[in-house]
C-alpha cells in the first residue's frame, strides 16, 4: 500500500518506508517476520498447495533457509530442518519415525536430556526404548524387534568419549530397513560426516560448535535423501500411505526424500519448535569460522589431556585422542581432523577434590554448555548425570571426582598455568575409582 502524505498518522505509522529499495547484501540478511506477503491469490494458493516460496516464518524463513543449505551441504545431506535447540532437533528427528506402539534402540551413553526425553516424554507417547552399550553390536542387533523404528546414538559419548561405530551400526540398522539417527554435536561435520558412514538422520545442537560464540539455541536435523519405500516402507506406514484425505503419499511425491520432507512439511511445523532468523543468522555467521574453531579446539583439547595425564592429583583422562582410551584406534578411523575438544577428567581426590578445582579456575568459565570459543567445566554427578544411578553413572564414566572440559580457543599456556593453579592444593589420594 502507498501512504502518502494525504493518508492518516496511524496509516503511515504501518506503511510508510514497507517498499524499500532493491539492494543485494553479502552477509545473509535477517527476514525478522512473521509472515511474507503474496503478489496475488493464485501465488497464496501455490504456497499452501505445492509449498512453494514463503508464507510464514513458522514453515519457512529466506534466512533460515540459507543456513539450512549451508548445513546440509557441510554434512553431505539431502536436505536440512532448522530448529529451535538441539533437544527439539532430537525430538522432531525420532517423532519422524516413531509413534505410539513403537521401539527405538538407544546408546546407553547419551546426554541427559534425550535420555529423560525417550523414558519420561517418548514413553507417555507410547514409545519404547532399549538401551544398549555403544560398542557391542550384538546387543545392538539384539534388541531389534518388528516395532523398532529408529536406532540412535551419538558420535562420542558424555562423558566417556567412547566412539560410535557409525558404519557397523548402520550396516545392522540397514539390514532391517531401520535409519540409524547420530547425534553429532561432538564432532560436528568438520570433524565427522556421518552420513557418509552410512547414518540416515544427523542431528546437532547449534547452540555449541555450530553457533561458537554461546549467545543463542538452535538444532538442526540433516536427512540423506535416501528413503527406500521398497526396504522401509513396511516399518513406516506413515510415509507410504496415502494421506487422510485420499492424496499421494509422501514416497510418491517426493521419492527418496520422503522422510526429509515429512520432517519438513508435517513435524517440525506442526509440533511448532520454530527457530528465529535472528538466532538462524547467528548461528551462519558462527557456521563460518567453524573449521578454524573446531581445529584449534582441537589441538588444545589433545595438549591439555596430554598434560593432565601425567599430574599426581588425575586419576584418569577420558579423551579419545589419547594412546590411553580403549576407542583410540576408532577414533583414529572415523576423526582424522582431531578429536574434538569435549572430555573428563577425574581427580583421585573425588568430590571434594572437583569442588576445589570448578571453584579455582580463573580464566576457564564454570558454566553448563560446551563447544564454546571459551573454555568451559563442569561437574557430572551433581549437574548433567545427577539423575542417573551410582551404577549408572560409573558405566558412562562419571564419579565423584569427575569433571568435564570443553576446551576453547584460548592460548594454551593460558589454559595449562590456570589448571596448575586450580589443581594447588588438591590432595593425591589413593585410586578412587574401579578401571573399567
Amino acid at each position: 500500500m502507498a501512504a502518502g502524505a494525504d493518508t492518516g498518522f496511524s496509516t503511515r505509522q504501518v506503511h510508510a518506508g514497507a517498499a524499500t529499495a532493491q539492494a543485494s547484501p553479502r552477509a545473509t540478511p535477517i527476514y525478522l517476520t512473521a509472515g511474507f506477503t503474496f503478489s496475488d491469490l493464485d501465488e497464496s494458493a501455490a504456497h499452501f498447495g505445492e509449498g512453494t516460496g514463503f508464507g510464514y516464518s513458522r514453515t519457512g524463513n529466506p534466512t533460515v533457509h540459507a543456513v539450512e543449505e549451508r548445513l546440509a551441504s557441510l554434512e553431505g545431506g539431502d536436505q536440512a530442518v532448522l530448529v529451535s535447540s538441539g533437544q527439539a532437533a532430537v525430538t522432531v528427528a525420532l517423532l519422524a519415525l516413531a509413534g505410539a506402539g513403537d521401539h527405538v534402540v538407544v546408546s546407553e551413553h547419551i546426554y541427559e536430556g534425550t535420555r529423560g526425553l525417550l523414558l519420561d516424554n517418548l514413553a507417555r507417547l507410547g514409545v519404547e526404548t532399549t538401551f544398549v552399550d555403544t560398542d557391542d553390536l550384538d546387543a545392538w542387533r539384539a534388541a531389534i524387534t518388528p516395532r523398532t523404528r529408529a536406532l540412535f546414538a551419538e558420535t562420542l559419548s558424555n562423558a566417556r568419549n567412547d566412539v560410535l561405530d557409525v558404519a557397523a551400526v548402520a550396516v545392522i540398522g540397514a539390514e532391517h530397513g531401520i535409519p540409524l539417527v547420530v547425534d553429532s554435536t561432538f564432532t560436528t561435520p568438520y570433524l565427522l560426516r556421518p552420513i557418509e558412514h552410512g547414518a540416515a538422520v544427523v542431528v546437532h545442537s547449534a547452540s555449541k560448535f555450530l553457533a561458537g560464540q554461546g549467545a543463542v539455541l538452535g538444532g538442526v536435523i540433516v536427512d540423506d535423501g535416501r528413503f527406500d519405500a521398497a526396504a522401509s516402507g513396511h516399518r513406516f506406514a506413515h510415509l507410504v500411505q496415502t494421506d487422510r484425505l485420499g492424496g499421494a503419499s509422501y514416497a510418491e511425491k517426493y521419492g527418496a526424500r520422503a522422510r526429509g520432507q515429512y520432517i519438513r512439511e508435517s513435524v517440525a511445523p506442526r509440533f511448532g519448535p520454530s527457530p528465529s532468523p535472528l538466532n538462524a543468522f547467528l548461528i551462519g555467521q558462527g557456521i563460518e569460522t567453524l573449521s578454524l574453531r573446531v581445529e584449534r579446539q582441537s589441538q588444545n583439547a589433545l595438549a591439555v589431556a596430554r598434560w593432565l595425564e601425567q599430574r599426581p592429583e588425575v586419576e584418569r583422562v577420558d579423551y579419545i585422542g589419547l594412546d590411553s582410551h580403549p576407542h583410540h584406534g576408532l577414533g583414529e578411523r572415523y576423526l582424522t581432523r582431531g578429536f574434538g575438544s569435549v572430555f573428563t577428567v577425574t581427580l583421585r581426590g573425588g568430590l571434594e577434590a572437583a569442588r576445589h578445582v570448578v571453584q579455582s579456575v580463573e580464566v576457564i568459565t564454570h558454566m553448563t554448555h560446551l563447544g564454546d570459543v571459551r573454555s568451559l567445566v563442569l561437574h557430572p554427578q551433581s549437574t548433567s548425570h545427577a539423575a542417573r544411578t551410582v551404577a549408572e553413572r560409573e558405566r558412562a564414566g562419571v564419579f565423584p571426582g569427575t569433571i568435564r572440559l570443553s576446551v576453547g580457543i584460548e592460548d594454551i599456556d593460558d589454559l595449562l598455568a590456570d589448571l596448575e593453579q586450580a589443581l594447588l592444593g588438591v590432595p593425591v589420594l589413593e585410586r578412587e575409582t574401579v578401571v573399567l
